[in-house]
């Protein structure tokens, strides 16, 4: 099998360059056009994904290296880009920034190699002139298997700057594909962990996508490229398939929903990835998308719960103030049902985040910290759960400034290797609630291991 969507890899020097605002913008202007475009985002980002999906009206996708392994990387890639004319990657951090001490490995150098995709280089210009051409011919030269197939200066403050960049330019040999000038209205609000989530801010988030398009579109040569994506080539790989996928777990897909399991959404549970809920209806699960800042119960017939990730300290006084949601979880979980939390379902299932009374499964307390959590780490279960059994080995992502206290009552989820040793989460009956973002597809047993606890519990 081979991929042969049109694509390219926007990326940057480093983080702050303006890869966000290109990349969306991009999105949106090709949609603009009549395109189906598919978006894709490197590394464990949830909140991006979220401005792609406005732009382009399909489902946000991330490519993780570190996460799913290389390997998935193609696959996971044409899944998402199956029946589209042209696919936009947006890279992370710098262009050859990778997870600490692995080389190139979870890179968006390393995904441009693996989906032999051409990179778009977006350059912050705002401090310089000439030296652009050493910053362009540096990051062009250090791996001659990274494809750099243009420069799109950003934050260019007038015409004569526009004229001293393109000269030095020249020299380097890679043309330049578009000018961005300094545009504030553009720019996306952030907080604590990041972009402000499109669920928090719809109206506003819609009107900065169609400034981000405005100003790619006025800015950059579209054709130019459209056409630097499509000399991307054929990607021998099959599109990854959640029914596939689960072939060889011990609990086969089903056909049809026999089994009903609730996912957290709403602004305070944005995070997840869009494989998860494939994988579940793929295991024979109806997933119920829920709002535990709105809805006082569980979807009708609940029989599993999965609260991913987001902000529930942003929201924690609507959130505590759902009592009639609250008890119906904790209710949930006393039955023994099977309940995965990651992250921000791990603080909602805590008695109390911040003083404020939360569902109470968990005997533990939460709280923020001025400390930020933040990296990959490799993770074995060391508890049998409804998740996993113990021995599974995951990788898995963390990212917070949330500390939990635990009490009694419960058994650890992971045994964390890297970077440091110790455990990690809990397993309480049906519960395993952890820290770690893990993306199901590297692991798909855990999807049908869950569905089935459900049937069974």
């Amino acid at each position: 099998m081979v991929t042969s969507v049109p694509r390219l890899v926007v990326a940057a020097p480093s983080s702050g360059s303006g890869k966000t605002t290109v990349a969306t913008g991009l999105m949106a202007a090709l949609a603009a056009r009549g395109l189906a475009v598919s978006p894709h985002k490197v590394g464990p980002d949830y909140i991006d994904p979220g401005y792609h999906a406005l732009a382009t009206g399909r489902a946000g996708r991330n490519l993780d290296a570190y996460l799913c392994g290389p390997e998935l990387v193609g696959p996971l890639f044409a899944h998402g880009a199956r029946g589209c004319d042209i696919a936009v990657v947006e890279g992370v951090m710098g262009l050859y920034d990778g997870a600490a001490g692995e080389g190139e490995l979870a890179s968006t150098a390393q995904v441009a190699k693996v989906l032999r995709a051409p990179v778009v280089l977006v350059v912050d210009a705002s401090s310089q002139s000439r030296s652009v051409a050493a910053l362009v011919h540096g990051f062009v030269s250090w791996d001659p298997r990274v494809r750099i197939g243009g420069v799109i200066l950003n934050k260019v403050a007038s015409d004569r700057h526009e004229a001293l960049l393109r000269e030095a330019l020249e020299s380097a040999g890679v043309p330049v594909l578009g000018v961005l000038r300094r545009a504030p209205q553009v720019d996306t609000p952030s907080r604590h962990l990041g972009l402000v989530p499109v669920a928090e801010r719809r109206a506003a988030a819609v009107a900065a996508v169609a400034a981000m398009a405005a100003q790619v579109a006025a800015g950059c040569d579209l054709d130019a490229l459209v056409a630097l994506a499509g000399g991307a080539g054929a990607l021998p790989c099959a599109a990854w398939d959640a029914g596939a996928a689960l072939a060889d777990s011990p609990v086969p897909p089903r056909p049809v929903a026999d089994v009903r399991v609730a996912v957290a959404g709403g602004a305070a549970f944005t995070f997840s990835y869009a494989e998860h809920a494939e994988l579940l209806a793929a295991a024979g699960a109806e997933v119920v998308v829920f709002d535990p800042l709105r809805d006082e119960r569980l979807p009708e017939g609940t029989r599993g719960l999965v609260v991913g990730g987001g902000f529930p300290e942003v929201y924690a006084g609507e959130l505590s103030a759902n009592e009639p949601l609250r008890r119906a979880v904790a209710a949930l979980a006393g039955r023994g049902a099977p309940v995965a939390a990651e992250c921000a379902g791990l603080l909602y299932l805590c008695r109390e985040l911040d003083g404020l009374p939360m569902c109470g499964v968990l005997e533990a307390s939460a709280r923020m910290t001025r400390r930020l959590t933040l990296g990959y780490r490799d993770a074995v279960a060391v508890s049998d759960s409804a998740l996993a059994g113990a021995g599974t080995r995951m990788r898995g992502h963390e990212f917070h400034r949330t500390a939990v206290e635990p009490g009694a009552g419960a058994s650890p989820a992971w045994g964390v290797r890297t970077p440091r040793r110790g455990v990690e989460g809990f397993v309480q009956r049906g519960v395993h609630a952890s820290y770690l973002h893990t993306h199901w597809a590297s692991r798909p047993g855990v999807a049908s291991r869950f569905v089935e606890r459900c049937r069974t519990s």
